[in-house]
């Protein structure tokens, strides 16, 4: 088991819910129920916090939702490259979101604050598409723990903050109704994290399928190892970031078709839980 999988053992126990020590009861995973012609919108389906008001983790869905995955995109910017976007690099793939288009793919992107303010033309395009719904990423990807793939670490007393800048960004860019998700910058968290975080109402959507496109130059590569661990309701994690992962949409040229003959549903995250 590596670092990462320890810390989400030590938090949750994988599966729908973490209900062990999340404590969401069975009955709380809101999911969406019919409404009558004309009546408000059902809110954003989410997990009831858990006891002492820790966020709470959703990993996988369980079988009763049958042969469905999530293919979720990490659109992440941190902070401090404006400089580098300034000089060309591209944090933004667009080719990426017109595959996902033309394939008909339903997404989940899990968006940086930082990211929707340096992108905001196709954050809001993204945040329009009812193919598509917008998640948080946090506003500067850095990390909630310690020890996290090398990445600047957010102090506790600013944790809060930085979910609540990332909405603030998205409102700014003219994304209406993001999705109440969060997904920790290197999905690396710990009871500290989830406490700071559970003032904000957001579930933690974690993953159970690493598709390895971070900085992966070989697609088939890439494509395999999505097609080798997906499950049904399984949440696999790709990124939507061209400078860092510029296999990605190649990948998902095979990953799309092979699922879909092997009878899976592709689906967003808020259909999972």
């Amino acid at each position: 088991m590596n670092t990462f999988m320890r810390r989400v053992a030590a938090v949750c126990v994988p599966g729908l819910v973490v209900l062990a020590a999340c404590g969401a009861p069975e009955g709380s995973r809101g999911a969406l129920a019919p409404r009558p012609a004309g009546s408000a919108p059902s809110p954003p389906p989410t997990l009831a916090p858990g006891p002492g008001g820790l966020t709470p983790v959703f990993t996988r869905a369980s079988r009763a939702r049958g042969r469905t995955v999530a293919l979720t995109f990490d659109a992440d910017m941190t902070a401090g490259q404006g400089e580098r976007a300034a000089a060309g690099e591209r944090f933004d793939n667009p080719r990426l979101i017109r595959t996902l288009r033309r394939l008909k793919v339903p997404a989940t992107v899990f968006m940086t604050g930082r990211w929707a303010e340096e992108y905001p033309r196709q954050a809001r395009a993204i945040g329009s598409d009812p193919l598509f719904e917008v998640a948080n990423h946090s506003y500067s990807h850095h990390a909630f723990t310690e020890d996290c793939y090398g990445l600047p670490t957010v102090p506790v007393a600013r944790m809060r903050a930085e979910v609540e800048r990332a909405f603030a960004a998205f409102r700014a860019a003219g994304i209406a109704r993001p999705m109440p998700y969060f997904r920790f910058p290197g999905g690396c968290h710990d009871r500290r994290a989830l406490k700071a975080l559970g003032a904000t109402g957001v579930t933690a959507v974690q993953w159970d399928v690493v598709s390895g496109d971070a900085f992966a130059t070989d697609a088939a590569a890439v494509a395999r190892q999505v097609l080798d661990g997906v499950r049904p309701g399984s949440v696999v994690v790709m990124h939507c970031t061209r400078s860092a992962a510029p296999a990605t949409e190649e990948a998902l040229r095979t990953i799309v078709p092979e699922l879909r003959g092997r009878g899976y549903r592709l689906v967003k995250v808020s259909e999972l839980i």
